[in-house]
């Protein structure tokens, strides 16, 4: 199942950002896979609306309270979102790294915008609540196979306890998981994080939460366990960021399974991927997860266009075999699976994953094959 509000679309640059994200991604992904008649052949439709997500699950309209914001970041953070513009400003301004040290814009013209800035944080609280209803729709897997969603947003696996970074104001993926473990939907969640970029943000959220007792290894209790896999170098493992960070801080906090990749490693990627899901498992004492979150990020991509992803350069075929990795893994354990776009820049973002639509759609759960021809699956 896909699903996609094209309401939900932030173009950026109507706010003075000026950051290299297509506004129309999600879009061409859609259109990708509705012309080569891979839509018509799904075996679920597409779900393009939140009210239609909502009417699956018979629901009415939920929303990501306040409430669930503070199980996970800081009260006054928090606070500083809801109740005041100045806050709410800094906050916004601080999470896409609008000013630099001097106090200058930074890929920011805000005289160009033609929408408050303080808007964006709506939007945000959007993504929020699309990332905890395709979570939803993954556990309702019907006939006893597994459940499958891949949202067309989310991923902002940045977001730390008491202030937003890297594009990320509020942590999403963290955010949907305690929610879901609140209303006793599920007990233990992986997190498989394939950004470019360490999920810097999911790591500290998690080892916060099984600091304060919320979260924690024992067999009986709820428990997030992440696997990040990313670049060695670059943000924000870059020796700037590296220099100013706090030990008990992100980005020095690990996630369960951390696998570093060094620059001109991207043949090592998949091997590594595989040792990565081995001790994910290790770190959950051979549990199995109620619901895997994959951060299916397509940064790693060569053609991504953010400068800081460029230490890694996946190829196309790379990408869709990373994808099909993680997938006939998870089908093969029947595992619920929610999968979020997350990280992407830049005129070929959209091609990743609307290619691993596409195979799973016209193989219809049959192993994947290389085929290096050029990926007409």
């Amino acid at each position: 199942m896909i699903l996609y509000d094209r309401k939900l679309a932030t173009v950026y640059k109507e706010y003075g950002i000026m950051l290299p994200i297509s506004p129309s991604r999600a879009d061409r992904i859609v259109t990708f896979l509705e012309q080569n008649g891979a839509l018509e052949q799904a075996p679920v439709k597409p779900v393009f609306d939140i009210p239609g997500a909502l009417h699956i699950l018979g629901d009415r309209e939920p929303v990501i309270t306040r409430a669930d914001v503070e199980r996970v970041h800081q009260r006054e953070f928090v606070a500083d979102l809801y109740e005041g513009s100045e806050g709410l400003e800094q906050a916004l301004l601080n999470a896409w790294e609008l000013i630099d040290c001097q106090g200058r814009p930074n890929r920011y013209e805000p005289d160009k915008k033609l929408k408050p800035l303080e808007g964006l944080f709506q939007n945000v609280l959007a993504q929020v609540q699309g990332t905890y209803l395709a979570s939803r729709l993954a556990l309702s897997g019907k006939e006893g196979r597994p459940g499958f969603c891949y949202y067309l947003g989310g991923g902002m696996h940045h977001s730390r306890y008491d202030h937003g970074t890297g594009f990320c104001l509020i942590n999403d993926i963290v955010i949907a998981a305690r929610k879901l473990q609140a209303e006793n939907r599920a007990v233990l969640i992986w997190v498989i994080d394939v950004d470019a970029h360490k999920g810097c943000g999911t790591a500290e959220l998690v080892r916060f939460a099984r600091d304060r007792g919320e979260l924690g290894y024992s067999p009986k209790g709820p428990d997030i366990c992440n696997l990040s896999i990313h670049m060695a170098s670059g943000w924000p493992l870059d020796p700037e960021t590296l220099k100013t960070a706090l030990p008990d801080r992100a980005p020095r906090i690990e996630a369960d399974a951390e696998i570093p990749i060094p620059q001109a490693g991207e043949a090592l990627y998949i091997e590594a991927l595989e040792k990565g899901i081995t001790l994910l498992e290790t770190r959950s004492q051979n549990r199995s997860p109620d619901l895997v979150i994959v951060v299916d990020g397509a940064d790693p991509y060569k053609d991504d266009e953010l400068l800081s992803s460029s230490p890694l350069k996946l190829s196309l075929e790379q990408c869709l075999q990373r994808d099909r990795r993680i997938y006939e893994y998870l089908q093969k354990r029947r595992l619920p699976s929610v999968w979020l776009m997350a990280g992407g820049y830049g005129e070929h973002a959209w091609e990743p994953a609307a290619y691993f639509l596409k195979s799973l759609i016209k193989t219809a759960g049959k192993p994947y094959r290389k085929n290096p021809l050029g990926l007409g699956i």
